[in-house]
C-alpha cells in the first residue's frame, strides 16, 4: 500500500498514454496508476465565467493536459519489458509546464 512509486510516463501525450493503459490491461498488469491534470491557471474571460479564452479559437479547445502512469518501484522493470516488447517508448518529461525554448531534452526510455 505504501510502496515507493517510480513516474514512466509524464507528458501531454493522450494517445501515448491511452496505449500504455491499453498495453498494461492487456497484458493483464494491474500494479499501475494513471491520471492526468491541468496544472496551468489562466486568467479567466471579462465575464468572470472562469472560461479559458484559448479555447475559443477555430479548432476548439486545445488539449493541455498532463498525462502521467506510475507503478510500483518493484514493477518498474515489468512494466518497463511490457512496453519494449509493445514498441512503445514512454517519457517522462519533468519540465513540462516550462516554456518551450526553456524546456530540455525529455529523458527517454530508449530500446535497445
Amino acid at each position: 500500500m505504501f510502496d515507493k512509486r517510480v513516474d514512466l510516463f509524464k507528458k501531454r501525450d493522450k494517445e501515448t498514454w491511452l496505449q500504455i493503459r491499453k498495453t498494461f490491461k492487456d497484458a493483464g498488469f494491474k500494479a499501475f496508476r494513471s491520471g492526468h491534470y491541468l496544472q496551468e491557471t489562466v486568467m479567466g474571460g471579462g465575464c468572470g465565467a472562469k472560461l479559458d479564452p484559448r479555447d475559443f479559437g477555430g479548432h476548439g479547445r486545445i488539449d493541455r493536459e498532463i498525462y502521467w502512469v506510475d507503478v510500483r518501484e518493484k514493477d518498474e522493470e515489468q512494466a518497463r519489458d511490457i512496453l519494449r516488447r509493445n514498441g512503445i517508448v514512454p517519457v517522462v518529461e519533468e519540465n513540462v509546464l516550462l516554456d518551450a525554448a526553456l524546456r530540455k531534452k525529455p529523458k527517454e526510455d530508449f530500446m535497445e
